[in-house]
């Protein structure tokens, strides 16, 4: 099938996709599966795989995102009802006074996102979020959005994320100088981020009914049977709520910087990375909290269970919706679409920096994963890259433009597209008109910033 063919199926793909959750108001969860399947037969994708590839879209998305989800959301439950998001809002508040709140937890989300994947950061922040939305008297997304995009520019252009660190071991590029110019370029991202979302967050933006009932309720000490309140405990101290979420953090960076110290296939090893894994720490984290914010400030085991229990029903909403915006990335990456359009590109003889961003950002906008879009653009350029001669700096330098390529149009075939919308409660239409324009703007900010660095290492010499 030609290029363009798959080019105009892709777009009628979404374009359904979209009038079917904004125009006719079905449920994604739905529209995301019809409209996976249709692009697929049209596509020429053998019948008889359509309902496997389906399946396998949903399985690889959700292997990965529901356990933590469910796991983030029962933290985050215990967290809430507790006293203890609330407790953690109003010291913050107190600290740094309400016009600094957000740019204080912006910043706490940068230093958080760097050992810590996007998903599970964000998850980890979302009672966070909404404790200071409370405190604030403001809507979550005002919070949610700026710190949603900071960790995830950390994502796409920071060791030890998995897309750029198996880019940089397909283009041969230094993972030191890849930390560092990543880290240089998204501490300037972190401010712009902040100042762009306060321009997006300038109107009100709705929140999807079921959104708003959560965050309504969110820190009233409701419990789970028919409203009735929690028995009176004593709300935990802001130290302690720190800790529950620093504990999957220090854990997962143990497995990771750990995990490099030691020899590879070793006990040792294993063992880090065992106890470093998202899933393990977020579990471990889970049990602490259970008996400390839970059974220790009164609560009995059943009731600590109902309240982490009732955090299951809306990530549920988060998971199905998540795994499907999987099948339909996983639908366009066999179709093939994104990979077209690809190496079309790469015929243009453009400079390989421009070429870089261009290839990532049309295979993440194609096919949804950042991660995806970074391993397959950087398999692309690996021979020019080779045969270039470009120095150690360049070469981290063409990464970083791979890596902010990938950075923007999270759009409706991103799994992080949906965590973000649905947690903060975006429609789709407010999803593409404030996470999409975020994140869009962002990654080409991001790009520029490591253009111009381009420039002067390469008339420099160095």
């Amino acid at each position: 099938m030609s290029p363009l063919m798959l080019l105009l199926i892709a777009v009628a793909g979404v374009a359904l996709l979209l009038l079917g959750v904004i125009k006719f108001k079905m449920p994604a969860f739905i529209v995301l599966l019809l409209v996976s399947m249709l692009v697929a037969l049209a596509a020429g994708i053998p019948i008889q795989e359509v309902a496997g590839l389906v399946t396998e879209g949903m399985g690889g998305t959700l292997g990965s995102v529901a356990v933590l989800v469910g796991l983030g959301a029962m933290l985050g439950k215990v967290i809430e009802i507790s006293g203890g998001a609330q407790v953690l809002s109003t010291r913050f508040t107190a600290l740094f006074g309400p016009r600094r709140v957000i740019a204080a937890l912006t910043t706490a989300a940068f230093l958080l996102a760097i050992p810590v994947f996007f998903d599970v950061g964000f998850i980890v922040l979302v009672p966070i979020i909404y404790g200071f939305a409370k405190a604030l008297g403001v809507s979550p997304v005002k919070i949610g959005l700026p710190v949603g995009a900071i960790m995830l520019a950390i994502h796409v252009v920071v060791p030890p994320h998995p897309g750029v660190v198996g880019g940089a071991e397909i283009l041969g590029a230094d993972i030191g100088w890849a930390t560092i110019l990543g880290l240089a370029f998204c501490a300037p991202l972190g401010v712009l981020s902040y100042f762009v979302a306060k321009r997006i967050n300038r109107r009100e933006i709705p929140m999807l009914p079921e959104t708003a009932a959560q965050f309504e309720s969110f820190g009233s000490g409701q419990g789970t049977s028919g409203g009735s309140t929690m028995v009176e405990t004593k709300a935990p101290t802001s130290s302690m709520v720190i800790s529950m979420i620093l504990l999957p953090i220090v854990m997962i960076m143990l497995g990771t910087v750990g995990g490099s110290l030691v020899a590879a296939e070793s006990t040792a090893a294993n063992i880090l990375g065992f106890v470093g894994s998202p899933a393990v720490a977020l579990l471990v984290t889970v049990l602490v909290s259970y008996y400390l914010l839970g059974v220790r400030s009164g609560w009995t085991s059943e009731q600590t269970g109902k309240v982490m229990d009732s955090a299951l029903a809306p990530a549920a909403i988060v998971i199905l919706v998540t795994g499907a915006g999987g099948v339909f990335g996983k639908v366009l990456t066999e179709s093939g679409i994104g990979t077209v359009l690809a190496e079309s590109l790469a015929a243009a003889g453009l400079p390989i920096i421009v070429m870089a961003f261009i290839l990532a950002a049309i295979l993440r906008a194609s096919q949804g994963s950042a991660t995806v879009a970074i391993i397959t653009t950087t398999g692309l350029l690996a021979a020019a890259v080779e045969a270039g001669d470009f120095s150690t700096v360049q070469t981290v330098l063409i990464l970083v433009a791979v890596g902010f390529g990938a950075f923007g149009l999270s759009h409706v075939n991103d799994s992080g597209f949906w965590i973000v919308t649905r947690f903060l409660g975006l429609s789709v239409a407010e999803g593409l008109r404030t996470w999409t324009v975020l994140t869009t703007v962002l990654g080409v900010a991001g790009f520029a910033l490591t253009a111009i660095t381009y420039a002067i290492i390469t008339a420099a010499g160095v």
